[in-house]
């Protein structure tokens, strides 16, 4: 069966489950710059998008940031990813969440899309440690 042709499965993902996995990530939050009709997933601390969909679509679509070679290939692989919908077409990705895309892989791609546009902290980075040069007093008591 060719996964172009028809939808192989029904899925579980619905839009109250997607706003639950979305808003469960840290630092989210639902807006809706362009009508009550599309929820808007950005991170609080810099703005920055990380999920779209419309909630009047059917069937039911988000629009992700991916890797741009990854867009290739899952758009490759899976009948229900296409370019992003009215986005750079490079960066995003649309997903059908009636389609041949896995729940988990659609979990995985939401959480992946957050972390490219969440903002950096050091603890990302490694601990850091501050550079200290040792006292005078500590390296004299020790060559003792």
């Amino acid at each position: 069966m060719d996964c172009h042709s028809e939808r192989l499965r029904s899925t579980t993902m619905n839009h109250a489950a997607l706003v639950d996995l979305c808003l469960g990530l840290p630092q989210a939050v639902e807006t809706f710059p362009f009508g009550e009709e599309t929820s808007v997933f950005k991170v609080s601390g810099n703005g920055r998008i990380f999920a779209l969909s419309s909630l009047e679509r059917t069937p039911l679509q988000v629009s992700l940031k991916v890797d741009p070679e990854d867009s290739i290939s899952l758009r490759e692989r899976y009948a229900g990813i296409i370019p992003g919908y009215h986005l750079n077409k490079r960066h995003w990705i649309t997903v059908d969440l009636e389609s041949d895309v896995p729940d988990d892989l659609i979990e995985e791609l939401v959480r992946g899309s957050h972390a490219l546009v969440r903002p950096r902290t050091p603890s990302a980075r490694g601990p850091i440690v501050p550079m200290v040069e040792p006292s005078p007093i500590t390296s004299t008591k020790e060559s003792q």
